[in-house]
């Protein structure tokens, strides 16, 4: 029986028990644990570089009150990182096509900034909703609009996200699939078809890190506004 493209997206289950909460926390089981001594491993200290650039390059546009937000966003940006990089090895499962779990990040995180901007500053954060020197007529129509644009905000970053690993992953195994048909065929196709496999997974593997950071990325915009 032929196996549908979109297969791969189902979460696993094993004796039925479904497999996405292994899929969910092997990640943090990959890094290595900071300890507290002066010399440390290569990874290690690659690992600490990596974080400290990230969480100043994130929180040096913010205000000092946005700064306690660096953790949660430089582990919410190793966790899609890993998620997105893993689920390109073969056998292996991404959780972050699953929209449900996008979204679950999404709107907790995007409701926290809002939140955060309605009881610090709720004049500057309702003043978003209406830009200055709006002409009398048009108040309501905008006030309708950029409240609808408010609360899109989660269900883009969580269908962005989701949309773009999907793509990826479906055009990796159609294009794979066509591989193995053209092989006995047409064997020069087939090579070229293979090339082509290679040169996609190489930019699939920029987008689950570049669709990791934008995440992030918008989610401290949204923070920006708030603080």
């Amino acid at each position: 029986m032929a196996m549908s493209f979109f297969d791969q997206f189902m979460s696993p289950v094993f004796m039925g028990i479904p497999l996405i909460a292994l899929a969910i926390s092997l990640p943090w089981v990959l890094f290595p644990t900071p300890t507290s001594r002066w010399l440390t491993s290569r990874v290690l200290t690659l690992q600490s570089w990596f974080l400290n650039r990230f969480a100043h390059q994130l929180m040096m546009p913010l205000n000092t009150g946005g700064h306690k937000w660096a953790l949660a966003f430089a582990s919410l940006m190793v966790f899609l990182l890993t998620m997105n990089l893993l689920g390109l090895l073969p056998y292996t499962f991404t959780p972050t096509t699953q929209l449900s779990l996008n979204m679950g990040l999404a709107v907790p995180l995007w409701l926290a900034t809002v939140i955060i901007g309605l009881r610090k500053q709720p004049t500057v954060s309702l003043g978003h909703l209406l830009p200055e020197g709006t002409p009398t007529l048009l108040i309501p129509v905008l006030i309708i609009i950029e409240t609808i644009s408010l609360f899109i905000r989660p269900l883009a970053l969580g269908v962005r996200l989701t949309a773009n690993l999907t793509a990826g992953h479906l055009l990796i195994q159609l294009i794979s699939t066509a591989a193995f048909v053209l092989l006995p065929l047409m064997p020069t196709v087939a090579l070229l078809t293979t090339v082509l496999l290679f040169l996609l997974t190489l930019l699939e593997v920029a987008v689950a890190m570049i669709q990791a950071y934008v995440f992030v990325l918008l989610l401290s915009l949204y923070l920006q506004e708030n603080v």
